[in-house]
């Protein structure tokens, strides 16, 4: 018999476990990767499949597996791993997982790998931010210029072993090394880096550390404030990683989901609410939730060995040079200037931020899709091979083949340096890693957006077609899409609440506050928020007075915050400004009017900002919304504002324009017979604007759909993008 696996079966063990459980059978044969599959040809298939079904690597995950009639060589004596050939692709990559208790014990003990951070074993570690191509060998992985010792090679050739066949083993004497280099990027003369590093970190000192995937700048919490003058982010958010699941409770209050994803192998950072104000402030300003993630590699685990009874918590922030993707070459990281630098000198073949995500109601929400869930992929059952490029901010890429969805890693702002040539790498290896050429390639409608030229080349490369797909239609595809794959069918529409900052609507206008009926053939604009004028475009996205200037002016009303001859000139632009139908910008001009922000220094900050008033606010009358020709007007609530508590206020206007906007949303899907009613864009990330949709959705004969596998903002719309683009194909 010959069995042919596919899934996940590739870096994480899965030879030598079917090795073992053949060889514990008593049966002949062989097993080898070939292209991204394993192959196992047996004398016995029924006795293979009955010995290995209850031996399937943890890592592993297979999505079928072939059998087919297949003799073995009579004169072959028992069985044996065999050298891997190539085969048809497909992006079934392990990603990178957080290093195992056996080696965690390892490194933290006192043996001959004891203190050594590169050890892990076939069931964890990197794999995807080491992996050059397929089949998964040594060869094409970032440990090729290593060569193995005598015992790491008995430890390879050991079926008793658990690291048997593990492509990436290596120990102190034959593989990577961590070094530390000063300011000046020369380095220094120490026994043991790791805890030189450690001292300088508890002496207050600003580090950059090369880990998985990419680097990390980090200090110690009571140097938050310098960390931020240095950088020169004040206000952004950053992570705290702790030592442990204990520590994790000092400084945050995660629910029961919230720990077990915290500890999950895939160690993604998590947003929790803050337990210790005191203590977490400082690391985001403003906010009720703090980002926290447990340690993953294995110097990250003796960092907070060495800085025992110093530190519990260090921020842990990736290390970028601004508007630029996160450094993967030492150079690049030196031009931070930061204290000191943890080198090492294994190369990082593909870039991997560290995913975040957000949980609501025991839902996941991935604000950022990275490490630990990259390459993945959704399954969405319509055949064909095309690639979406995104929007223009939380970038990523996505390639479809075989009825599935692969987006990329996180990318970042398309507006920064390096970034269109990161999207670019990161698309091709897909595309190289599917083994397929794609037949369409869809882009944002936005005709500035920067990535349009990568999608067209793309397109006049593979002599495919370019699609455009609206920004919030993009948004709604990627809720099908990822519905589809648990279960729901992808041909199916639905009406949903489209919630976000910006995207580029059909009559030239900046669209966010969008009632749609979408599938991935067509979409209809059923209702939206009333629009208001930009004034200066992208200037009113940073100066909240402007989007403040612009509602008065709407209503009649008196505003004092410029001089006369400014407010002249304003006045004079919003009859020719771009117009915003943003639910994105009616929270940043109500975080502005309640003296919460008045200047977004950073994506989604005057929202952010909001949410501790939401979350404490009550609805009280005053503030009752209504809909207007399937316009839910907004501006004329603000004329409203005045002597009652901001909490109550913002609170009230949210809950109020949800109403209406929901009210809208059911009367669409009541009136065309749709089952399903949704929620899709950055805004839905807001736990008070989620949980007010559920209560004023539920009960209401419509079932509720949100995301779960693909980012709720803008990371998602490359994979709309796609599922448009499969049904256009098909």
């Amino acid at each position: 018999m010959r069995l042919v696996f596919r899934g996940i079966v590739q870096g994480v063990g899965f030879r030598p476990a079917v090795y073992k459980a053949a060889v514990s059978a008593g049966l002949r044969g062989s097993v080898r990767n070939e292209g991204s599959d394993v192959v196992v040809d047996v004398d016995d298939g029924d006795r293979f499949e009955e010995a290995f079904s209850g031996n399937v690597p943890p890592l592993a995950r297979i999505d079928c597996m072939e059998r087919s009639e297949h003799a073995v060589d009579d004169r072959v004596a028992g069985f044996s791993i065999i050298g891997s050939e190539s085969g048809r692709g497909a992006a079934s990559v392990p990603p990178d997982t957080a290093v195992c208790a056996d080696c965690l014990s390892e490194i933290l003990g006192a043996g001959c790998r004891g203190g050594y951070a590169f050890t892990t074993c076939t069931s964890c570690g990197p794999r995807f931010t080491l992996l050059s191509g397929m089949p998964y060998d040594r060869s094409r992985t970032s440990m090729a210029e290593f060569n193995m010792c005598p015992m790491c090679m008995g430890e390879y050739a050991d079926p008793g072993d658990r690291r048997f066949h593990h492509q990436t083993i290596c120990c102190p004497a034959c593989g990577p090394k961590y070094g530390l280099f000063g300011k000046d990027g020369l380095p220094v003369d120490v026994s043991n880096p790791v805890a030189a590093f450690a001292r300088l970190l508890s002496d207050g000192r600003i580090g950059v550390i090369k880990g998985w995937g990419g680097m990390h700048i980090c200090c110690t919490l009571p140097n938050v404030r310098r960390m931020r003058e240095w950088y020169g982010r004040m206000q952004k958010p950053f992570a705290i990683m702790v030592r442990d699941e204990a520590t994790a409770l000092r400084y945050g209050t995660p629910s029961d989901d919230e720990l077990a994803c915290l500890t999950s192998p895939q160690r993604p950072i998590v947003l929790v609410e803050k337990s210790n104000r005191k203590l977490t402030e400082d690391v985001s300003p403003g906010l009720d939730n703090v980002g926290v993630f447990l340690p993953y590699s294995g110097v990250q685990h003796l960092l907070f060995r060495m800085l025992d009874g110093v530190a519990d918590a260090l921020v842990m922030t990736s290390a970028n040079p601004p508007g630029e993707p996160m450094a993967l070459e030492d150079s690049d990281a030196l031009r931070l200037g930061a204290d000191m630098y943890l080198f090492h000198d294994q190369r990082i073949a593909s870039r991997a931020d560290d995913s975040v995500v957000r949980l609501h109601e025991g839902r996941t929400s991935f604000i950022r899709r990275s490490r630990g869930h990259v390459p993945s992929f959704i399954s969405v059952g319509i055949d064909g091979c095309v690639a979406g490029v995104g929007a223009q901010e939380n970038l990523a890429g996505s390639v479809a083949f075989g009825g599935r969805i692969y987006p990329t890693q996180h990318v970042g702002d398309g507006d920064g340096v390096g970034v269109p040539e990161y999207l670019e790498s990161a698309i091709r290896s897909q595309i190289e890693l599917i083994g397929r050429s794609p037949k369409a390639v869809a882009a944002d409608l936005h005709p500035g957006y920067s990535n349009r030229r990568l999608a067209k080349r793309l397109a006049e490369e593979f002599h495919a077609e370019f699609v455009e797909v609206q920004h919030h239609w993009a948004h709604a595809a990627s809720l099908i899409a990822d519905n589809a794959s648990r279960g729901a069918s992808a041909q199916e529409d639905v009406i949903c609440l489209a919630l976000d900052g910006n995207g580029h609507g059909d009559d030239g206008n900046s669209w966010g506050g969008e009632v749609l009926r979408a599938g991935l053939g067509s979409y209809d604009r059923v209702a939206h928020l009333e629009y208001i004028p930009l004034l200066g475009s992208e200037k009113a996205l940073h100066d909240l007075r402007r989007l403040r200037f612009a509602i008065d002016l709407m209503n009649g009303d008196d505003n004092r915050s410029f001089g006369d001859a400014e407010s002249a000139v304003l006045a004079k632009l919003a009859r020719k400004s771009v117009k915003s139908s943003s639910m994105g910008r009616l929270m940043d001009a109500l975080a502005y009017s309640l003296g919460v922000c008045a200047v977004r220094t950073y994506d989604g900050e005057p929202a952010m900002k909001l949410e501790p008033l939401l979350a404490r606010g009550r609805l009280v009358p005053g503030f009752e919304a209504r809909t207007s020709g399937g316009v839910v007007m907004t501006a004329e609530l603000f004329s409203r504002i005045g002597g009652q508590k901001p909490a109550d206020v913002a609170y009230s206007i949210v809950h109020n324009v949800m109403s209406e906007l929901v009210d809208r949303t059911v009367e669409a899907a009541d009136s065309e017979g749709m089952r399903n009613i949704g929620l899709t864009g950055g805004v839905s990330y807001n736990s008070a604007v989620c949980r007010m949709f559920s209560e004023l959705a539920s009960g209401r004969g419509h079932g509720l759909i949100f995301h779960s596998d693909v980012p709720n903002g803008d990371g998602g719309i490359s994979a709309g993008q796609a599922a448009v683009a499969l049904k256009r194909m098909s």
